[in-house]
């Protein structure tokens, strides 16, 4: 959760944390949502250090050797389906409803069906979720952190309104889909609890010291021109003895996103990375801050290309490039564009050859066409329609048209592109917004965003910790 600039530092700023939470809810509803960290502030979070988990241990965690033997002996078959997906959780009872209706909760909100194994895998990550968020509320109550109901309610009624219902439709849509409000509100109520408890027992004790921030800005303006991905990850570690099957879970993974399977929820369900809770996020990093076989891939990746498993220290890493950039150099895809679309449209049944000297036609008028104020009348000619857009970020269209359009000059269109089905198109530029030169980010940006890691980190140690001294028994 980013705190804007401007606050006290160490203080969270009026409303952020039911913000954070409603935006936390959901994310784990669509289990896509990376975190939106302005431009220069991730690029300055990068400079701080890689901010990923390749088979790295937490800062500060310290590891014995268990001495396991290298040929081990297992008695019996392991199969953790055949234990039902019921826990007892220091006393609490998570059921197999619970389960059920939180799955469905992630499968409704993401629009997928899933069976068998897949299915299998994806409720036991529910299970695991669920004892986190029962560990949360537990040491919350425990520490006399108390989360008033009308504080869960509030915070549904905003979850209900982005989701463009009332309460009421909202508990009714998820009834429909086999979850409950009951189960959000659990939900709900483990965000906000676990929150205030971090509030209360992590944020006070955790400082940035001013050098620290300095030093982070002067690193950030040396390093302007640098090339930076904006990078995705999901990890699966290894050993010696498990090498091959964690080889084939990450080939299952690659082929279910090879078939437009959700990046961001399978990183979500499967990485064993501490980047997991956001999706495989790792921000915007530089190549030489990932392991060599990433950071050779990277340049020849295209965005929006996924990589199949790579080996690295420690497992296997399958890797999302989203984006690149240059630090602190303003980016033409920036750039705000002023449009106009026309389209043509053909009648059901048209096939792609009969359509071909209509589309010549429409390629050759509007490249002669002369500049936006003709586009109304080529389209009346046409038997086109024509609409406008305004605030157009080049980045935001797709990457075969953002090409075009930033070579483009005021009043040039677009080749023709999209299907006899659903009509072809062309842009016209009618008006371009340069972007200007990006500045570093400021002090308290800065300041507020490493606090915030730092808090993160901690709270994961702590919910570690939690689990380590936990009675869970399964039914």
């Amino acid at each position: 959760m980013f705190r804007e600039p401007g606050f006290p530092r160490g203080k969270p700023a009026a409303g952020d944390v039911t913000g954070g939470i409603e935006s936390s809810v959901i994310s784990s509803m669509r289990m896509f949502k990376p975190r939106l960290v302005a431009l220069c502030l991730a690029a300055a979070v990068a400079l701080i250090g890689p901010g990923h988990a390749f088979a790295q241990g937490e800062e500060g965690d310290i590891s014995t050797p268990l001495n396991l033997p290298n040929d081990v002996q297992t008695f019996g078959k392991f199969d953790p389906t055949i234990r039902k997906a019921t826990a007892i959780v220091n006393g609490f009872i998570i059921t197999d409803t619970d389960v059920d209706q939180r799955l469905n909760l992630v499968l409704a909100a993401n629009g997928q069906t899933v069976n068998g194994e897949e299915k299998d895998r994806l409720r036991l990550q529910v299970l695991r979720n669920l004892i986190d968020e029962t560990l949360e509320i537990q040491e919350a109550k425990s520490n006399d952190v108390e989360v008033p109901s009308a504080d869960v309610d509030a915070t549904f009624q905003r979850v209900s309104g982005q989701f463009k219902y009332t309460p009421d439709q909202f508990a009714a849509f998820l009834k429909a889909k086999g979850s409950s409000q009951a189960s959000i509100k659990r939900q709900i109520q483990g965000e906000l609890a676990w929150q205030r408890l971090l509030d209360r027992k992590v944020q006070p004790f955790i400082n940035v010291g001013d050098d620290e921030v300095k030093q982070v800005i002067a690193r950030l303006n040396a390093s302007k021109g640098a090339k930076e991905y904006h990078v995705g990850e999901i990890f699966i570690s290894s050993t010696p003895a498990t090498d091959q099957q964690a080889h084939e879970n990450a080939d299952k993974v690659f082929e279910q996103l090879k078939k437009g399977g959700s990046f961001v929820a399978y990183a979500r369900q499967y990485s064993e990375a501490s980047t997991a809770a956001v999706g495989g996020d790792l921000g915007w990093v530089r190549a030489e801050q990932l392991p060599d076989a990433i950071s050779q891939v990277l340049p020849q990746m295209q965005a929006g290309s996924v990589t199949p498993p790579i080996q690295v220290p420690g497992g296997y890493s399958i890797i999302a490039l989203q984006d690149t950039r240059q630090v602190l150099t303003a980016d033409p895809r920036d750039a705000l564009l002023s449009l106009k679309q026309i389209t043509i449209s053909f009648p059901a049944g048209t096939t792609q050859a009969t359509a071909g000297p209509r589309v010549a036609a429409f390629a050759e008028a509007t490249q002669k066409m002369a500049g936006c104020g003709a586009a109304k009348d080529v389209a009346t000619k046409l038997d086109g329609n024509m609409v406008e857009n305004d605030n157009i970020k080049i980045r935001d269209l797709p990457p075969a048209l953002q090409s075009q359009l930033t070579a483009m000059s005021i009043g040039q269109s677009t080749t023709p592109f999209g299907s006899v089905e659903d009509g072809v198109r062309v842009l016209v530029l009618c008006g371009r917004d340069d972007p200007q030169t990006t500045s570093a980010p400021s002090f308290d940006a800065i300041y507020n965003q490493m606090e915030q890691d730092r808090v993160d980190l901690r709270a994961r140690r702590y919910l570690r910790d939690l689990r380590r001294d936990a009675v869970i028994e399964y039914r």
